[in-house]
């Protein structure tokens, strides 16, 4: 099995962007990985971006994602309200935010959405993630949900089960609005934890996946 890993030296300044469409994206599909990069390099540096909020939403956001980068010196977390379900149709200024972000900051490393991804929301920001982002690794990360398009991945991080809970935990404890979708449990997110944990044979049972389309070694 061919296993990327970042520089060997922990002190290493990584930049990180990270792009949702809603509130709950990035930490669905990548904040395990998240948490293992926080880990693994004190100095890392993380642009955290979610395009479509109320303000409800926008404070469990914030919530969410000081949870998961507490223990970073340097982040900026962004919260937009483009309209839900909209971006197709409001694209003009979502692509004009993408070039101002261009300028703002270089990354070493890039999460988005799934190029495939059924929901328009997330094909949106994955092909404006890929327009303006042309010489920088992107992982697209997975979303479950009614629409049933998970597919094959060819990136796995594998995670330890005490980086599983928190991630579980931060998410349950941070998006109350959210409780009452049937989809929305522990058992979701641990379930499709263990599965991609089982298809990259990891140690401790449980990784995350992503869609890799281009890299260079």
């Amino acid at each position: 099995m061919l296993k990327f890993t970042f520089e060997e030296e922990n002190n290493f300044d990584y930049k990180v962007l990270c792009l949702g469409a809603h509130c709950d994206d990035i930490e669905i599909g990548c904040g395990g990985t998240i948490l293992k990069l926080v880990e693994t390099y004190p100095n890392i540096m993380f642009y955290w971006v979610v395009f479509s909020s109320n303000l409800q939403r926008e404070k469990e956001a914030y919530n969410s994602a000081n949870y998961f980068l507490k223990n970073t010196n340097i982040k900026n977390i962004v919260i937009k309200q483009f309209q839900d379900g909209f971006f197709p149709f409001i694209a003009i200024e979502i692509k004009q935010f993408f070039e101002q972000l261009k300028q703002e900051f270089s990354p070493n490393l890039i999460f988005t959405h799934y190029r495939q991804d059924l929901h328009q929301d997330h094909r949106l920001i994955s092909e404006f993630t890929w327009n303006t982002f042309r010489n920088h690794l992107i992982l697209e990360y997975e979303i479950p949900k009614y629409d049933g398009d998970l597919g094959h991945p060819n990136f796995f991080v594998n995670l330890n089960e005490g980086i599983c809970q928190n991630k579980i935990k931060y998410i349950i404890n941070s998006f109350p609005s959210q409780n009452n979708k049937q989809w929305f449990t522990e058992e979701t997110f641990l379930s499709i934890l263990r599965l991609r944990g089982v298809e990259s044979n990891s140690p401790h049972k449980y990784a995350e996946a992503f869609y890799c389309r281009k890299m260079v070694f």
